[in-house]
């Protein structure tokens, strides 16, 4: 029962690893160097990009759209987080431990990950596609450079 426990327990921090292996090992918290990864290292890169007049108004339309949407799910997330916990808590504490609600709850978890993922994977495909061939090559180099950069900083550090 202590190892099904623990493993309910470790499915969140693991799906959260999983998560930042796929963006690359990148670490997203406070803390940490803020050029590399999350918005402020993006918001980066595609500066470095030439965009246009057009493209950066039609970047600055999809950000706006994307602040409400995001605003709905940061609610909805907080909200469902918390439902899971308190769900959580109770079949922890309940007198006999149901091995198939604990299953069903991990994988809603998971579920609930995974839309995350895919919904935040859309938004940035929406701004990549309003680039041209040549700088969807120059952005690509520069992520490239930038990931280098970041591992050779997490390296040293790790170093000390």
């Amino acid at each position: 029962m202590k190892t099904t426990v623990a493993m309910v327990l470790a499915v969140p921090m693991l799906l959260g690893s999983v998560s930042a292996l796929a963006e690359g090992g990148k670490y997203h918290g406070k803390g940490h160097d803020g050029d590399c990864g999350g918005p402020r290292a993006e918001r980066g890169v595609m500066q470095s990009l030439d965009l246009t007049d057009a493209q950066k108004e039609q970047m600055r339309s999809l950000r706006e759209s994307h602040k409400a949407e995001m605003r709905d799910n940061m609610a909805q997330g907080r909200e469902a987080m918390k439902a899971n916990h308190d769900k959580m808590q109770a079949l922890l504490l309940a007198d006999n431990f149901d091995e198939n609600a604990v299953r069903e709850l991990a994988k809603q978890m998971s579920d609930q990950q995974i839309e995350r993922r895919v919904s935040m994977m859309k938004q940035r495909h929406d701004m990549l596609n309003i680039l041209t061939p040549e700088q969807k090559a120059q952005y690509k180099t520069l992520k490239a450079e930038k990931q280098a950069e970041c591992m050779a900083k997490w390296k040293e550090k790790r170093s000390e």
